[in-house]
């Protein structure tokens, strides 16, 4: 069986929607290929900060997400050693482009709304590419159940795992020696929790707690594995232990941030190591190549110390969707060959440093924040945490524009 597509999107996750979301805006029409069966949620939650709500804002949907989460006002960061706010920093701030907006967004409800304003059967579930060849300018895609499609534009928004990013020839991503796990409670009758992000760093990981509603929080913990964790990972009740056990261990945690992590509900992954692409990987690698691209994770996977891995997959999608929607629809444009081509080494040059600036900050804030070093830890708790929360304050001081 074959079929011919004009825009292929390879996964339904954040930046494939919202690339789709955008083209559909601007009236060009594109085919998701998801290779699960249903959209996939995993992570829970992840924080949007104000460059993501500029992108949700640019797609229409902005105000539908704003509607079910909390808007926090401050940013605390707590020494896992002493227990004591090591920084606090205000999230009322006007940036360049306006006050700033930060909420964490529970991943399920941002998937389930970018697809409901899509039109139906856009995408297409259990729908695997396993090999891509080229005839000419087409792409032949050839998927798991043995049918064939041929793309005349490829994006390839497939993860870290990606098989678009393989064919352009991008390098694997790199082993950051740290792993996470993740969980969400929910807290019918209220948990209690004000407007805040709450880190907790140091003693080797990384903690936070993020309440989503007013009813559900959502947490995450990076660590260095060792052997001495065991047999934590062989289930979900082990990983919690362990987590719990550091926490209140060695750290000085709070009894309700203990409570989130022990009544919540964590996936049957229990751990992900963290990858990330090189800098020079995406300085040297390519992005795009003639009709076909990568973005979000299969462009810039990083290490979620900036909270900034899903909020630039919205921006890669609005920004894809506007030089791509210019190749078929602006003036004397045809979405031909040529102008696809020139539409997609503008998304390159418009996104490459961006991506190099955001993947190389996550990896800096994750190792200065986790660092059982003596000096590191010093000065981190002296001078470099609230510096470090201004960082990822400034990285979201970005507006990635219009459709």
């Amino acid at each position: 069986m074959e079929a011919v597509e004009n825009i292929v999107i390879a996964g339904a996750g954040l930046a494939g929607l919202a690339t789709a979301l955008g083209l559909h805006r601007k009236g060009v029409r594109s085919v998701v290929l998801e290779s699960s069966a249903t959209l996939r949620a995993s992570g829970y939650a992840f924080t949007t900060w104000t460059n993501a709500f500029r992108a949700l804002d640019a797609l229409g949907v902005g105000d539908k997400i704003r509607e079910h989460h909390l808007r926090y006002e401050r940013l605390v960061a707590f020494s896992a050693s002493t227990g004591e706010a090591a920084a606090t920093v205000s999230l009322k701030m006007q940036g360049k482009s306006g006050p700033h907006e930060i909420r964490c967004v529970k991943r399920n409800f941002l998937l389930e709304t970018l697809e409901n304003e899509l039109p139906e059967g856009t995408i297409r579930y259990s729908s695997k590419i396993v090999a891509i060849e080229e005839e000419g300018n087409v792409k032949v895609l050839h998927m798991a159940d043995g049918s064939i499609i041929r793309a005349n534009v490829l994006v390839g928004c497939d993860g870290v795992n990606s098989v678009v990013a393989k064919w352009l020839g991008l390098p694997k991503p790199t082993l950051s020696s740290r792993s996470a796990t993740r969980g969400l409670a929910e807290y019918p009758e209220g948990h209690g929790f004000g407007p805040e992000m709450l880190q907790f760093i140091g003693q080797g990981f990384r903690s936070g707690v993020l309440p989503c509603s007013d009813t559900s929080v959502y947490w995450n913990y990076t660590w260095y594995p060792s052997p001495a964790d065991g047999d934590a990972e062989e289930s979900v009740a082990k990983m919690r232990q362990h987590v719990l056990a550091k926490l209140s261990g060695a750290a000085r945690i709070p009894a309700e941030a203990l409570d989130v992590i022990e009544r919540s509900e964590m996936s049957e992954v229990v751990s992900s190591p963290l990858r990330f692409r090189s800098p020079l990987a995406l300085v040297r690698g390519s992005i795009s190549r003639g009709n076909v691209c990568v973005a979000g994770d299969a462009f810039h996977p990083m290490t979620p110390e900036l909270g900034q891995g899903g909020c630039a997959a919205l921006e890669d999608g609005v920004v894809l969707a506007r030089c791509l929607g210019e190749a078929f629809v602006g003036a004397g444009n045809d979405g031909g060959y040529a102008c696809v081509t020139a539409a997609l080494e503008k998304f390159a040059g418009e996104r490459r440093w961006r991506a190099v600036r955001l993947v190389t900050a996550a990896y800096v804030v994750g190792f200065v924040q986790q660092s059982s070093n003596a000096a590191i830890k010093f000065l981190r708790e002296k001078f470099l945490s609230g510096l470090l929360a201004k960082l990822m304050v400034d990285m979201a001081d970005f507006d990635c524009g219009k459709l």
